[in-house]
């Protein structure tokens, strides 16, 4: 199968020798994230005069920064559009603040990554900037630097220049919902149990989904979530990727996560995303997915 062309100049060789990806993500591309491309494109078309937010859910692991690369590469070579791209990582909340979390409500709450770890107004306030920016008006995307563990300076942020066609807004728990007090009562995993065993911490986590995380996801015209086949792929998936990190050099003070620190580090998520696997596809606009194999099997578009 040849690579995908078009009078832009987008090549689908180039974007997989570009991301190191398998031979196999050729045919992922071209049966449904080209079309998922052509998909946003006509819901862009049908709302000109605004940012489209486009949300992006799935797990550690599953791909969902590669469909997010993958889609602003083709939504701009292919249709012209102005496209900012925005991760729920790009906002984490600076390092003191989350070791101040960790004194004064759990120690959890150090690791980056579950509700509550994150500046929700500051998501907030960069989309409703993207969506309406005057013409050549330069915004700043927040960034964040996972090996410092902490938020780029402001003036190292990159800028994007007004107006804006679509915003991607990406992230392990894009959409997400919180779930009932009776919900929280027992552990899911031996983390939760050895570690949260008042709940205080979890309690914690759903509060934050509840409140300012809602607002920031109201903004979304549309979620795309990437359905995985269960939580031991998540656990693999995620494995996998450190070994790939490792091999880049791509962790914080040269050291990765051994395969049990990784296991370990997955259950913070791990009660998010089984509700996540039970309720968005449901909610989504469009669900990809995924087969054990890592690529996508399926899709469903729901009418708008």
């Amino acid at each position: 199968m040849s690579a995908i062309s078009d009078p832009a100049g987008f090549a689908l060789s180039g974007f997989i020798g570009q991301h190191q990806l398998p031979a196999a993500f050729r045919a992922t591309a071209v049966d449904y994230f080209q079309p998922l491309a052509a998909w946003v494109h006509r819901q862009v078309s049908a709302r000109r005069g605004r940012g489209f937010v486009l949300g992006v859910n799935a797990a550690q692991g599953a791909g969902k920064s590669t469909l997010a690369a993958f889609l602003a590469d083709y939504l701009r070579a292919q249709c012209d559009f102005n496209v900012a791209t925005l991760s729920i990582d790009d906002i984490y909340l600076p390092r003191a603040d989350r070791e101040a979390l960790a004194r004064t409500v759990h120690p959890l709450l150090a690791t980056r990554g579950v509700p509550g770890t994150h500046d929700t107004e500051l998501g907030q306030a960069t989309i409703k900037k993207l969506q309406a920016p005057g013409e050549g008006e330069g915004l700043r995307l927040p960034r964040f630097d996972k090996l410092q563990d902490d938020r780029l300076p402001a003036d190292e942020w990159p800028v994007v220049t007004g107006p804006v066609d679509v915003i991607l807004f990406e992230g392990w728990c894009v959409g997400s919902q919180p779930v009932s007090e009776q919900e929280l009562q027992e552990p899911v995993n031996d983390l939760e149990q050895a570690q949260d065993a008042s709940g205080d911490w979890r309690r914690y986590v759903n509060r934050q989904l509840g409140a300012g995380y809602q607002a920031l996801f109201e903004l979304l015209d549309a979620l795309v979530f990437m359905a995985v086949p269960n939580f031991d792929c998540v656990r693999r998936w995620r494995t996998e990727q450190e070994h790939q990190l490792i091999a880049a050099g791509n962790t914080a003070r040269g050291q990765g996560m051994n395969d049990a620190q990784v296991a370990e580090f997955v259950q913070y998520f791990e009660r998010i995303t089984l509700h996540n696997l039970a309720v968005l596809p449901q909610r989504a606009d469009v669900v990809l997915r995924l087969g054990q194999d890592h690529q996508v099997v399926s899709a469903d578009y729901r009418s708008r």
